[in-house]
C-alpha cells in the first residue's frame, strides 16, 4: 500500500497479462513461500478473470521453485479483493489496524 516500484521493478520479476498492460503480478520469492506483492488488473478489464489468471500464474511460479504456500495482504477496505482471494482459495491470517481501516494478510496452500 506503499510501494516503492522504482526498487521493486529493479528487483522483482513482473508478469503482464496481455499485449498492453491490463493486469500484472509483483511476486517476491521467499525461504518458505511465494509473497504475492502487487497484482493489479486496469479497471476496464476487471471482471474478465484477469486477476484470478495472475494469481494461477502465481501458484505455477511457486510449485516450479518448490514452494507450497502464497502470501499477501490487502487494504480492508477492498472488498472486492478480498473476496476475489477467498474464492480462489486463500484464507485470512489475520487483521492488523492500519490508518483508519486494516490490513488483512492472507494465506493459501498449495500442493507440490
Amino acid at each position: 500500500m506503499r510501494a516503492d516500484y522504482d526498487k521493486a521493478v529493479a528487483e522483482h520479476p513482473f508478469d503482464v497479462a496481455q499485449d498492453r498492460i491490463v493486469g500484472m503480478l509483483e511476486s517476491v520469492l521467499a525461504d518458505d513461500h511465494l509473497w504475492i506483492e502487487n497484482l493489479c488488473v486496469a479497471p476496464e478489464a476487471q471482471g474478465k478473470g484477469i486477476g484470478r489468471l495472475l494469481l494461477e500464474r502465481a501458484e505455477g511460479k511457486a510449485r516450479k521453485a518448490g514452494r507450497h504456500q502464497l502470501r499477501l495482504l490487502t487494504n480492508g477496505a477492498f472488498e472486492a479483493n478480498v473476496s476475489l482471494y477467498k474464492r480462489q482459495g486463500y484464507s485470512v491470517d489475520r487483521e492488523e489496524p492500519f490508518m483508519n481501516g486494516s490490513t488483512v494478510y492472507m494465506s493459501k496452500r498449495i500442493a507440490g
